[in-house]
């Protein structure tokens, strides 16, 4: 059981948001176990280089109509993201933290807890699963206003679906049966298998424009009415408002497959601008001085094309960016911020470019993790507090360490897809000197 000053502090979270006598309480329960079979301690994996319940309480956090913001967890490592990210922490009994117990009974007793904690009551409660990565505020509020505003009683966030539905009847030879495991995935037979049309008759295909409109649930978001929740114990009662949510970002993690798509997405959905969205609805910034107190940089693929020329006598040289060379020399001259190149090449070309640019180097390293580490107790920084610069699969993990993941935009998917920002230049085109535009700003 966690201590008093623990308690304390989980339940402070975003209690000081507490509505006035014109607004209406919603507050959104963000259910986050820590056992997972399908993906271990999968609430806290990164994606975007941000843990997936940290992305949702961030999300929640920037909601126009949400209040309060409760994490329930049985998990302390989960307990301390919640926390660091804003939200109050609500500890989750053992008799409601199994694989079979329900959403509702999480957010019931976070409910009844958070009530019993601040005073007051709840008008309306929200579902936000944090499995759902690219979640945004704009479809909290749909939910929430929905409930909130437009007097519905429950709602839930839904996709456009035109696709037909299949159904398997009758068993297949073989192996195994119609769930998979026999008849249909490669290995056995179908000999017995009749295909049935869900959303359609098999014999007639309309035209797209000529079918009702269909939608998915896409397990993101739900918003019910406290009182009635209370009474139905179920998500859905009274009248249900679907409101309807982009289908590009319609993704629920329950395997390794997932996470690798989610990581691979982050960087095209959680970008600036274009497919991520605006400054309005995108889930991260770009790191600034206030956030940094390290820049550590990779040599090979960040700070070059990742090219090697080889002369005649097996010399290596390689090209770098003179713009790379005045943001690392600006951000020198900015004052307390330690800079390190960091290295598994044992090469000359990366001792000799580090002393033109007057920074420490580590190079010739297996493990970068550990000499990071190292380097940030030695120089008593918070590994929180430094930005690394990476571009391939060997830097995950130091991505791991730091706060600030970054990566160059022709990295490897899967380091874009961890990195928590992701340049516009290309590794040895001058992406150093665009992330020292971000953590400068005007002042270089």
């Amino acid at each position: 059981m966690p201590q008093a000053g623990t308690e304390a502090a989980e339940a402070a979270g975003r209690s000081a948001s507490r509505p006035g006598n014109d607004q209406r309480s919603v507050l959104a329960v963000i259910p986050a176990r820590g056992g997972s079979k399908g993906v271990p301690a999968k609430n806290l994996a990164p994606v975007g280089g941000v843990p997936l319940v940290v992305r949702a309480v961030r999300e929640c956090l920037a909601s126009r109509l949400v209040t309060d913001v409760v994490v329930s967890t049985d998990d302390d490592a989960i307990a301390a993201a919640a926390l660091g990210a804003g939200a109050e922490v609500v500890r989750r009994p053992a008799g409601i933290a199994g694989d079979t117990a329900t959403s509702e009974a999480a957010v019931l007793h976070a409910m009844d807890t958070h009530e019993a904690r601040h005073g007051g009551s709840t008008d309306v409660v929200l579902l936000v699963q944090c499995t759902s990565p690219f979640l945004l505020r704009t479809d909290i509020d749909g939910v929430a206003a929905a409930v909130a505003e437009d007097g519905a009683d429950s709602a839930l966030t839904v996709a456009p679906f035109h696709g037909f539905v299949w159904r398997e009847t009758g068993s297949a030879s073989g192996d195994g049966g119609v769930d998979g495991t026999g008849g249909t995935d490669g290995v056995g037979g179908t000999a017995g298998i009749d295909g049935v049309g869900v959303n359609h008759d098999k014999a007639y295909r309309p035209r797209r424009q000529d079918r009702p409109q269909d939608f998915l649930e896409t397990g993101a978001a739900y918003a019910m009415d406290a009182a009635g929740f209370r009474e139905a114990g179920h998500r859905f009662f009274g009248r249900t408002a679907p409101v309807r949510t982009d289908p590009a970002r319609v993704l629920e993690i329950d395997d390794p497959h997932d996470l690798a798509r989610a990581r691979a997405l982050a960087p095209l959905l959680d970008a600036p601008s274009g497919a991520g969205g605006d400054a309005a609805t995108r889930p991260r910034a770009l790191p600034t001085r206030d956030d940094v107190d390290a820049v550590v940089l990779d040599f090979d693929g960040t700070q070059t094309d990742d090219r090697v020329y080889v002369d005649s006598d097996g010399r290596e040289m390689v090209a770098v960016h003179r713009g790379d060379g005045l943001g690392i020399a600006a951000l020198r001259r900015s004052g307390e911020l330690k800079l390190l190149i960091l290295s598994t090449e044992q090469n000359p070309v990366v001792a000799a470019r580090a002393r033109k640019l007057h920074v420490p180097v580590l190079h010739g390293i297996d493990r970068k993790d550990l000499a990071l580490k190292q380097w940030c107790e030695e120089e008593g920084i918070a590994p929180e507090r430094v930005l690394y610069v990476g571009n391939d699969v060997n830097d995950l993990p130091c991505f791991g360490l730091v706060g600030w993941p970054v990566a160059v935009a022709d990295a490897h998917d899967i380091v874009r897809g961890a990195a928590r920002a992701v340049t516009t230049t290309r590794g040895g085109d001058g992406a150093i000197r665009e992330i020292a535009g971000w953590v400068l700003g005007p002042s270089l």
